[in-house]
């Protein structure tokens, strides 16, 4: 395994002049040994160019890719010794499924033991030991895609193990089975393993480090927790969580912060910036309360949702639209009425410019 950093930009057209030209803005990040990470984001973001500038597929237009501190940017992937999984599957029809696994290891020239033996242990790891004379033709896309997982991971040589949206043709309840299997598999191997998604359940409960993307830029990374805490960019507030974040323009005046035109109680610590402020709440955060309660302000019920595990409540604070979520065991206000949300609380955020100030 290696530690990988990139230090680089990337154009597909030649002089860039302004942000849009570039696929990859100018960005530094660094990928430690045996990490498990995501790349997250929307279509079109970069992610998957990131990837690919990483395997050697693509040659940074500006920059440079170091594995353990030696510049590689013009390697080959062969020369990198990447494993990549592809979105849909890469395998041999004509072999069977032991074949398919072992082929890796018999172009690296591995001894006939040390195939068997990590064969044997990757096809148990996928739960593929019973198929292992069964000819890839004739097995389903899932057990193909997991027969290209296998590919990916039965060297055990590898800088780094790429997955580009590797779930995308599999059913989702076998999905959920395939990422704790990875997780294990990352767990047990300790590989360096960086996964390309644009589906949020994926990266948080794959990933051990989140990259979130927006329009070619790193917009944060960090932890799951992290992300879904102290979202450290309105986008990653937005994207994150289901549904995201609440937002609402207040002002801040001394230690009072202002709402739609509702005072809210004075803040208890830290201090803003002055002036105009963007505040963020987690639906899972905002409090139904009663009326005058500090920090609270009163909003039109829309609609009230049982999601199963809680009720969903959309409401209205003049021209914002705001969320919350409310426990089974409590009795829901109906569309139409007014009720009071609590806005202030540990969990809240403030945002300037789109980024957050506290």
């Amino acid at each position: 395994m290696a530690r990988i950093d990139l230090d680089l930009a990337h154009a597909y057209g030649p002089n860039p002049r302004s942000d849009d030209d570039y696929a990859l803005l100018p960005l530094r990040m660094t990928f430690e040994d045996s990490g498990a990470y995501a790349l997250l984001g929307p279509s079109g973001c970069g992610k998957t160019t990131m990837l690919n500038i990483i395997s050697g597929l693509i040659a940074p237009s500006e920059g440079t890719v170091k594995f353990d501190g030696v510049d590689r940017t013009a390697d080959t992937p062969q020369e990198r010794n990447i494993a990549q999984v592809f979105q849909f599957p890469v395998i041999y029809d004509t072999m069977t499924v032991g074949e398919n696994l072992a082929f890796p290891l018999k172009n690296r020239k591995a001894r006939p033991e040390q195939i068997r033996a990590r064969v044997g242990q990757i096809a148990e790891m996928l739960e593929l030991s019973g198929q292992l004379d069964r000819r890839a033709a004739g097995l389903s896309a899932d057990a193909k895609q997991k027969i290209s997982l296998g590919r990916g991971l039965v060297r055990p040589d590898v800088s780094a193990i790429l997955f580009d949206e590797p779930l995308t043709v599999i059913d989702p309840q076998l999905k959920w089975q395939l990422r704790r299997k990875l997780k294990e598999i990352h767990k047990e191997l300790k590989l360096t393993l960086i996964y390309v998604t644009h589906d949020q359940v994926e990266a948080l409960t794959f990933a051990e480090r989140i990259m979130v993307m927006s329009r070619g830029r790193v917009v944060q990374v960090g932890s799951p927790q992290d992300l879904f805490e102290r979202p450290a960019h309105t986008f990653v507030g937005h994207f994150i969580g289901s549904p995201g974040m609440n937002f609402l323009p207040v002002s801040i005046d001394g230690d009072a912060v202002t709402a739609a035109g509702h005072r809210l109680a004075g803040l208890a610590d830290g201090v803003l910036p002055q002036g105009e402020l963007k505040l963020g709440i987690r639906p899972e955060y905002t409090r139904v309360t009663g009326k005058g309660d500090a920090g609270s302000v009163p909003v039109v019920v829309e609609k009230v949702q049982n999601i199963g595990v809680c009720h969903l409540l959309t409401m209205r604070l003049g021209e914002h639209v705001l969320r919350a979520r409310i426990g089974l065991e409590q009795t829901p206000p109906q569309p139409g009425e007014t009720t009071h949300l609590a806005l202030l609380s540990p969990q809240t955020c403030f945002y300037r410019d789109e980024e957050l100030v506290q």
